[in-house]
């Protein structure tokens, strides 16, 4: 004689089956893809490099010392994303797929530089775009390239701005310069692209403060 096992024990039964096949079902489905680990071009870097001028007490800032009011950098095509972009044959740009910087290299360079020019003291003070204050002198940057170079050995990160200083009354241009840099990259790995970008960065802008703060003086003064 077959026993018909009781309400309860079927309803037990009948569980374990659902609970053992859902737990397969869950192994066979592809898993999440890891969120991207996000990177900062580092702290604002001091004007420390050999050219740099010593950084000047605001005290011993000459009142006659302009102001200066520096724009958000525009970024080249291919550079104006939060992509962290690398480079294994010529003028073929990738991007790593599970790094990236936390904003667009140009908005994370913008604070940098005011800090950067600010650390020189030549200029009485130094403003972020859009200020409702107004300076005499007005820089504009453009980011031309910030990427981690594969095509050699050992890898590089290789950092570009130009740089327009501009008289605020007349548009008329007192200096265009670009600044390079090219660091060896501590491993090939995105890790290693983010620290030899943060050197690429504090070395670019200590040069670009050293390059700008003798007009602030009229020490210098280019067509």
């Amino acid at each position: 004689m077959t026993t018909t096992p009781s309400s309860p024990a079927r309803r037990a039964a009948l569980l374990g089956a659902t609970l053992l096949g859902t737990g397969c079902a869950g192994g066979l489905l592809p898993k999440p893809a890891p969120a991207p680990a996000r990177y900062t071009l580092g702290d604002a870097p001091a004007a420390t490099s050999p050219a740099a001028p010593a950084r000047t007490p605001a005290a011993a800032t000459p009142s006659t010392a302009p102001s200066l009011v520096v724009a958000l950098p525009n970024a080249a095509p291919g550079f104006d994303s939060t992509r962290m972009v690398y480079l294994r044959q010529p003028q073929a740009l990738q991007a790593y797929a599970f790094a990236e910087w936390v904003d667009t290299p140009a908005r994370l360079l913008l604070p940098l530089l005011v800090q950067a020019v600010q650390n020189t003291g030549a200029f009485r003070a130094v403003l972020q775009a859009p200020s409702s204050a107004t300076g005499a002198l007005r820089l504009e940057t453009e980011l031309l390239r910030l990427l981690h170079d594969h095509t050699q050995s050992p890898s590089e990160v290789r950092l570009s701005l130009r740089a327009v200083l501009l008289d605020t009354a007349t548009r008329q241009p007192w200096a265009t310069r670009e600044f390079d840099a090219r660091v060896p990259a501590p491993s090939d790995s995105p890790a290693g692209c983010v620290a030899a970008a943060a050197t690429a960065t504090r070395q670019v802008l200590a040069e670009m403060a050293a390059y700008l703060a003798p007009f602030a003086s009229g020490t210098r003064r280019e067509p």
